[in-house]
């Protein structure tokens, strides 16, 4: 009777993980987030939500199928999610068809111009929002009021305000209720720090990622801007910044591989990210900065490495014998 032996290489641990399974623990993470803004900015934001995805899901599989000549990658969801950050960092009341470009602009140069998943440098839904940003300032730059975006009223940004008259808009007191449900002006995602804070715990129930980043992007934040006399929590609490450190500078192929690397990638997003909304042109630098993180990330790779076992009792070895000798 012979015997069949199957020879791979190592590591030869098995387990149930997946790259589709920790994608699609990122998609359930978002759904909190996605509720909120359905439910504050409506239909409009329905709108943008769909031909986001729509769009990020066909460029993929025309890129892919009839550019590359590749088997259909829409399955393990990373081009879904792409499409829900994208929507996530755009007005909800931004016209379709610079959806579109965003869109196609997120996968197709973001990411499949450098091989697909696992090759791209930057964040692909980041590379569509700044493209499209520095492309139509004025529409990336006009915010909906609470359940009004149907009729185009539009106000300011509880940071843009601070940055052009140093106050909160309206009374100046800040309803800390509002900021921590979503009520209030600011992309799709950006509201509703509840929401994504469940999707935070979620990801790290599930072990989708580590407390490293998240936290060191909000420490070094809230430090800088303690130091700068500004107020912390109103900092972490809009704009970008949760949104960015829980899904976004999370991202595994643009994040350094080590903790060490991911606590240092961490501290210059969060540094970054305050120097620009305090001294900086613009309110918001969440996506620059992660941006900037993700361009160091192969640096950080390189010099955060963790010291291979008997490393250091082979140097300390070949001290001896050259001291004998």
């Amino acid at each position: 009777m012979q015997t069949s032996f199957i020879i791979s290489g190592s590591p030869h641990i098995h387990t149930a993980d997946s790259v589709d399974r920790r994608m699609w623990n990122v998609v359930i993470a978002l759904v909190p987030s996605a509720v909120v803004s359905l439910l504050f900015f409506g239909l409009p934001a329905l709108l943008v939500l769909a031909v986001s995805i729509g769009a990020c899901l066909l460029t993929e599989w025309v890129i892919a199928s009839r550019v590359m000549h590749r088997t259909c990658t829409l399955g393990n969801g990373s081009a879904l999610i792409t499409g829900i950050l994208l929507a996530f960092n755009l007005p909800s009341i931004l016209p379709w068809w610079m959806v579109v470009i965003g869109a196609v602009v997120s996968i197709g140069i973001g990411k499949m111009s450098f091989g697909g998943l696992g090759c791209n440098i930057w964040n692909p839904a980041l590379v569509g929002r700044v493209f499209l940003l520095l492309s139509f300032p004025a529409a990336m730059t006009t915010w909906p009021e609470m359940q009004n975006g149907i009729d185009g009223v539009t106000g300011a940004t509880i940071l843009a305000s601070l940055k052009t008259s140093g106050h909160v808009v309206g009374s100046g007191v800040v309803d800390w209720t509002a900021l921590g449900i979503g009520n209030m002006n600011g992309s799709m995602g950006e509201v509703g720090a509840l929401a994504i804070t469940i999707g935070l715990v979620w990801l790290l129930i599930t072990r989708t990622i580590t407390w490293h980043i998240p936290v060191s992007m909000l420490g070094s934040a809230a430090l800088v801007s303690w130091l700068a006399g500004a107020n912390p929590l109103l900092e972490i609490m809009t704009g970008g910044m949760l949104l960015g450190a829980v899904f976004m500078a999370t991202d595994y192929v643009t994040s350094p591989m080590t903790h060490r690397g991911q606590l240092i990638y961490g501290v210059l997003i969060g540094v970054v990210t305050m120097i620009i909304r305090l001294w900086g042109a613009y309110p918001e630098g969440v996506s620059f900065a992660i941006l900037l993180g993700n361009s160091a990330t192969p640096l950080l790779n390189k010099y955060c490495t963790p010291r291979r076992f008997g490393a250091r009792k082979k140097k300390k070895n070949k001290e001896e014998r050259g001291a004998k000798s």
